[in-house]
Formats: C-alpha cells, sequence, structure tokens
C-alpha cells in the first residue's frame, strides 16, 4: 500500500470534511515523530492516515472492523497494532514506538484544531502551546477530548507535554493549507 492508496482507502470510507483533515493531522504529526525518531516516515504516516478510516462508516466497530480490512489488504502487523492501540477499550498494548506516537498525538491533534478554530484568524499560525494548556484547563472547551489520554500519551512516548505540544502544532502548521487552517 502507498500513500495515494491509503488516502483513497480514507476517503472511500469517510465523508465527513473533519475527519479526513483530523486524519491529515495526524497523518503529519506521525511523519514528524518518524522523522525525528529515524523511523519509517511512509509507513508511520500511512498508519496516521489510517487510524480511523473507518470511524464514520462503522462507529460500533472502530477500529476492529478497519483493522480487519486492511488485514485483508496485507499491511504490516506493526500498522494494525498501533491502530488497534489508539483505542484504550481494545485492550491492545502500546508496546511500540508507532503505537505509542499514535495514542500520543491522536488526541492532541484534535484539541489543536480546535484551539485554532477559536483563535481570531482560525489559524495554526496563532497556536502556541501557551493557547493549548490554556484550554486544557478549560473541561468546557472540546469536552469530547480526554485531557488524560493526552497527558498520558506524552508521558508513554517519554516527552515533556509541552514539548510534545509544540512537536505537533508545529508538524501541522507546516500542512495548515491542507487542513484549511
Amino acid at each position: 500500500m502507498n500513500r495515494q492508496d491509503a488516502f483513497d482507502l480514507l476517503n472511500e470510507y469517510t465523508k465527513k470534511d473533519g475527519l479526513i483533515k483530523h486524519s491529515l493531522g495526524v497523518e503529519a504529526a506521525m511523519r514528524a515523530y518518524a522523522a525525528k525518531f529515524g523511523e519509517d516516515v511512509e509507513s508511520w504516516g500511512m498508519v496516521g492516515l489510517l487510524h480511523d478510516f473507518d470511524y464514520e462508516a462503522f462507529p460500533d466497530q472502530h477500529p476492529y472492523k478497519g483493522v480487519d480490512m486492511l488485514r485483508e489488504k496485507g499491511v504490516p502487523a506493526s500498522w494494525t497494532e498501533a491502530i488497534l492501540g489508539h483505542a484504550d477499550y481494545t485492550g491492545v498494548a502500546r508496546e511500540t514506538l508507532m503505537a505509542k506516537t499514535l495514542f500520543a498525538v491522536d488526541e492532541l491533534s484534535g484539541f489543536i484544531t480546535a484551539v485554532a478554530y477559536v483563535r481570531p484568524s482560525r489559524q495554526l499560525a496563532e497556536v502556541t502551546v501557551k493557547s493549548v494548556r490554556k484550554k486544557m484547563k478549560d473541561k468546557r472547551f472540546a469536552a469530547q477530548v480526554s485531557r488524560e489520554d493526552m497527558t498520558n500519551g506524552a508521558a508513554e512516548l517519554g516527552v515533556p507535554l509541552e514539548e510534545h505540544i509544540e512537536f505537533v502544532i508545529e508538524a501541522m502548521q507546516a500542512i495548515a493549507d491542507d487542513l484549511g487552517l
């Protein structure tokens, strides 16, 4: 599977623009971390792109349905294990750096997007670590996003939370036009 195949699969099962953009944001963060860690940027990017591809079409079977489809396509087990591990309720332990990274960037990238939406310009260029941390304290803001997952994700990755937030902001800023931000 190449990046275009992954993007096509995402678009086959995902119609909501917000979820596609979320996947692009997670992809950008995964690619950036892969480069930082000396890992396979393409593979990590595709895992980020595909981690929620089944969510809209099969919400009650996510991520199991998507993982089954990916296995049928012959993707590496490391991909499917990381995708299963990004959802705590699957019970799949995050043992690889890829899996830990996916978990760490998933909720945070969505939260960063929400912070950008409330900036006067609605641009990622205005999002800072300070603005993200401030919004994390407001439990009513983006209430569906787990602050615990964001904090635990950075801890599992072994990266200080502020450094992690800054890294993901910068990764997303690199594709701000694709995200409409």
